[in-house]
């Protein structure tokens, strides 16, 4: 055997062995500096968007915590009276008051309803939209849209006029089908119906953002999935159980957890319809508590201990929702 070869066999790997390639280090041998510079830049390209939220977000929740540990009344507004530091004597006040307490609970269970109802009505229009031909289902997109963009305060102002008890067409069109007990019925006098109402509002304006963001997620589902299940003998209700739900799951949980947060912080709509918060304060929640307190009293400190409260259940409510989510083994 010559030197050559032999060189030759040296070098090369045995047979049944893989070689196992060495790290790829740049020219200058600067690998790890690289890669941290590339590591920042996402962060770079994320910074004027950080940026403007850390204005408008993060300063005003700063301001809010910060007025609700001090005596914050009109007397300090108009520099009569000295601001004081007051710890948590406003959070001690506001959780010794029974009216809170009653608001707290009103506003889950309502925000709760107007969840699922605004989630169940998104969902089956946007199946419907699925099932109609193009002129119906452009109709439908035209009129769902209209009331997305229908400012709260005028929509609001429409839905008072259409229940009014002696105008209103819904009471009219109620006693023409026979039931005569809503002749000049008010149903801003009764608590329930008027949480009712307002709950039709909400929904109304609410329920086109899940339409369109569901829809958008059916489209993305391949028809050859759909379809085998209608073949094979699935109902309408089956196949969204079993096939459409679980893939649109991601989409989902952005529109629950965004209806949560927007039907919980609700107040046009109560405020406007049942004339800022019902006949002995019957239709509070608790934007319009915090109004009511921080404006009409004027003891700024206490609305925003409300304030700080709604954030942290909504904060807590959302953990929690996802956290449910994440013990059912869904990646978020």
């Amino acid at each position: 055997m010559s030197s050559g070869t032999a060189q030759h066999a040296r070098r090369a790997p045995a047979k049944g062995r893989r070689s196992r390639p060495g790290p790829v280090v740049p020219a200058g041998g600067r690998a790890g500096k690289g890669s941290r510079r590339g590591a920042w830049t996402p962060w770079l390209y994320l910074a004027p968007a950080l940026v403007v939220l850390g204005g408008l977000l993060v300063y005003p929740i700063y301001q809010l915590g910060l007025i609700s540990f001090l005596e914050y009344t009109q007397a300090q507004v108009s520099g009569g009276e000295p601001t004081t530091f007051q710890g948590f004597a406003n959070y001690a006040e506001l959780f010794r008051d029974g009216e809170f307490w009653n608001v707290v609970v009103a506003t889950l269970l309502f925000a709760a309803v107007c969840v699922v109802s605004t989630l169940a009505v998104g969902c089956a229009l946007a199946v419907l939209l699925t099932r109609v031909r193009a002129i119906p289902r452009l109709a439908l997109m035209l009129a769902a849209l209209g009331a997305w963009a229908t400012p709260a305060i005028t929509g609001s102002t429409v839905w008072v006029f259409l229940f009014d008890p002696d105008f209103g067409p819904v009471n009219k069109i109620l006693v023409w089908f026979g039931l005569s007990g809503f002749e000049n019925y008010s149903w801003t006098y009764d608590r329930y119906s008027a949480f009712a109402l307002v709950l039709f509002e909400v929904v109304w304006c609410s329920f086109p953002f899940v339409m369109v963001t569901v829809y958008a997620g059916i489209k993305a589902i391949p028809t050859e999935v759909l379809e085998a299940a209608a073949l094979d003998g699935a109902s309408t209700w089956r196949i969204w159980r079993t096939i459409m739900a679980p893939m649109l799951r991601p989409i989902l949980v952005v529109v629950t957890i965004q209806s949560i947060i927007w039907d919980f912080k609700v107040f046009t709509q109560i405020y406007v319809m049942t004339d800022g918060g019902g006949i002995a304060r019957q239709n509070m929640v608790l934007n319009v508590y915090a109004y009511q307190k921080a404006f009409a009293s004027s003891q700024y400190s206490l609305g925003s201990a409300i304030g700080v409260v709604m954030l942290l259940i909504l904060l807590v409510v959302t953990l929690v929702y996802l956290r449910l989510l994440r013990r059912q083994g869904e990646e978020l």
